[in-house]
């Protein structure tokens, strides 16, 4: 809820995932706890539909909200990531719709700014992961299952030139666009009040903001905790 050029930070990844052409409806999927209150408030005002569940069993909270809003393509986008890039969301589902596969993400080999992408997957699929998940880390974490097992789907990475076509933009991972730390909501203050904009901030104009200013070291000491 921390505001970013006057709006709450979940109210521009609302805002961006709602511009994918691919997406129909926007869930956030937020816990029970006393805290989370203010997102319940706040989220129909974003234009987001709102589902409630287990703060540690994560997994449950999506099987929830795909069991209130029928969809055939789950988009799983983090709620610290007020940059996702819609053209990323809408090629993920492209992919899906047009090819035989499961699950769809960056990968492990990230070729992205960290923060700025999202994971896609079949309800066939999250059926099958909702059912066999175990262990609280498959819980917690919505998709650990599908790279645990990876053998048992039809699975793709996306690099960053399929996106981006100029040899800048590709590979930009260097760049940490994810609100974690106190670091990282400096840096998010400082592109969401000094780069113009209307609706969505242009990630092409941001890449470029933080390489003229030098911007990136503001937060290069964080360090990323990935299952």
């Amino acid at each position: 809820m921390y505001p970013l050029n006057g709006q709450p930070a979940l109210e521009h990844v609302v805002t961006r995932t709602a511009h994918a052409d691919s997406v129909d409806t926007v869930v956030v999927a937020t816990s029970t706890e006393p805290p989370d209150d203010v997102i319940e408030h706040y989220s129909p005002t974003f234009g987001a539909n709102i589902i409630r569940g287990s703060e540690s069993d994560v997994l449950s909270r999506f099987g929830c909200a795909i069991r209130e809003h029928n969809s055939d393509i789950i988009v799983r986008i983090t709620g610290d990531n007020p940059l996702i890039l819609p053209e990323f969301i809408n090629f993920c589902v492209d992919q899906i719709q047009t090819k035989d596969i499961d699950y769809i993400s960056e990968g492990p080999q990230r070729t992205f700014p960290l923060g700025t992408t999202c994971e896609a997957f079949t309800i066939d699929s999250f059926t099958k992961v909702l059912n066999a998940s175990s262990t609280p880390e498959q819980r917690e974490h919505v998709t650990a299952y599908y790279k645990q097992h990876s053998e048992e789907f039809n699975t793709e990475n996306i690099k960053s030139g399929q996106i981006f076509s100029q040899n800048w933009l590709q590979n930009r991972t260097g760049i940490r666009l994810t609100l974690d730390e106190p670091a990282d909501y400096k840096l998010f203050k400082r592109l969401y009040q000094e780069i113009p904009y209307q609706t969505l901030l242009d990630i092409q104009n941001v890449i470029k903001y933080i390489d003229e200013n030098d911007l990136s070291k503001i937060n290069s000491h964080v360090e990323q905790k990935l299952i």
